[in-house]
């Protein structure tokens, strides 16, 4: 599999999900290596120092280490969905609503998540930011099924794993909170087949080694 793009990657991962999620949708087949992160492999650093994942290593030596990348980079070879053409909106638009993601909702999530890691932070203040970013979605997603429209694109692929990070902190508090557009449109993509085709979990990669070959056939 030396002539395919090696893709390293962390299954529970958030970003190495939407990164998987749009290699699957493209058909791109890549070779899979899933590393334990408390113990990353040196071909991961020599790829990219930053040591995070995804990263993708493309057959010419090219290395995209931004999950957003590694999207567009996929689904500029193949977008039989059209995620990179919504039917509301531009490309433009959806890359500003992921930059809310990636950004304060993000931070609000991580200080949700893991308040212990962040004591200087104001966990009731974090959490009301991620609650008002998020009721602003549930009322997007109120007059149309998806953040951009009548299909899933590249916005719904990008932040949804995100979100799913988010409701699994407490799932009785999700569950019992007036956002009824955004669980459904959680709840749908989390029982889509192209989720599940990427979450399968494999075993640890081990340095010098093949890896797997994903999306599988």
């Amino acid at each position: 599999m030396n002539s395919l793009p090696v893709l390293y990657s962390f299954r529970r991962c958030p970003y190495a999900m939407r990164a998987r999620l749009a290699l699957a949708a493209s058909g791109q087949t890549c070779e899979l290596r899933e590393v334990v992160l408390r113990d990353k492999p040196p071909s991961l650093s020599q790829a990219s120092p930053k040591g995070t994942v995804p990263v993708l290593v493309l057959p010419d030596g090219s290395v995209l280490d931004e999950s957003l990348d590694i999207m567009q980079w996929a689904l500029g070879q193949h977008d039989p969905d059209a995620w990179l053409a919504p039917t509301e909106g531009t490309l433009a638009d959806m890359l500003a609503l992921i930059g809310e993601c990636d950004g304060p909702f993000k931070r609000a999530l991580d200080r949700c998540k893991y308040p212990n890691r962040y004591p200087e932070s104001d966990a009731a203040a974090e959490r009301a930011n991620a609650v008002y970013w998020l009721s602003a979605l549930n009322e997007r997603l109120a007059s149309r099924p998806h953040l951009f429209g009548a299909q899933a694109a590249l916005a719904d692929m990008a932040i949804a794993p995100f979100v799913r990070q988010f409701a699994g902190i407490d799932g009785d508090w999700w569950a019992a909170q007036p956002w009824p557009f955004l669980q459904a449109w959680l709840m749908q993509w989390q029982s889509s087949p192209l989720l599940a085709s990427v979450m399968h979990k494999w075993p640890a990669w081990v340095e010098a080694t093949a890896g797997v070959e994903f999306p599988a056939r």
